[in-house]
């Protein structure tokens, strides 16, 4: 079943429709989605390498469109329901430090985890929740996502078919290392949160 699903993944990943789904996924991903682009953007650049460049280019300026949607969220929701439940259990004034603190560091905070596979909608929640200057977190965001994704298809590009090949012969290893370091993910923000 594995091994269908990624042909089919690759054979969608050649579709000329293949482009605006990887957008919406890297959009949707920095608020929303637990899974990341990279999941379409990797089978995508195997498919067609000649195009590795423009994905990560459309996967960078979508994720970093939706980490302002995720800003949003944070933004938005966080003094309407956040805040007041934080108050109800006297933790208002240990946000508000938490708050300072992150805005401190905010920018460097942004350009880490933004290349790491730290699920980013936490990240893009919570500079919207500190009230993080949005140009920080936009710039901060541009450089990071770009930088983890032209990565990703420069080594695609240029070791493209040995690592193909690498994936469909361990496509099992390939798929258990990527759920644990996604369950990781979630596990360190436990730990950071």
């Amino acid at each position: 079943m594995l091994r269908r699903l990624y042909d089919w993944t690759l054979k969608m990943a050649a579709s000329r429709h293949a482009i605006w789904a990887l957008a919406l996924v890297a959009f949707v991903e920095s608020s929303l989605f637990p899974i990341p682009p990279d999941v379409m953007l990797i089978p995508m650049i195997l498919a067609v390498r000649a195009r590795a460049w423009r994905l990560a280019m459309v996967c960078t300026l979508a994720s970093v469109a939706g980490g302002f949607a995720g800003y949003g969220i944070g933004y938005g929701f966080f003094e309407t329901v956040g805040r007041p439940v934080l108050e109800l259990y006297g933790y208002g004034h240990q946000f508000d430090e938490f708050a300072a603190a992150y805005n401190e560091s905010g920018a460097w905070i942004v350009a880490f985890f933004g290349v790491t596979p730290f699920p980013y909608k936490v990240i893009t929640i919570t500079s919207g929740a500190t009230e993080l200057n949005p140009w920080v977190f936009g710039l901060a965001s541009l450089g990071s996502r770009a930088v983890r994704f032209f990565l990703v298809a420069a080594l695609l590009w240029y070791f493209g078919p040995p690592i193909r090949h690498f994936i469909e012969r361990r496509l099992g290893l390939v798929t258990l290392l990527f759920c644990i370091a996604l369950i990781g993910g979630f596990v360190l923000v436990g730990f950071v949160l």
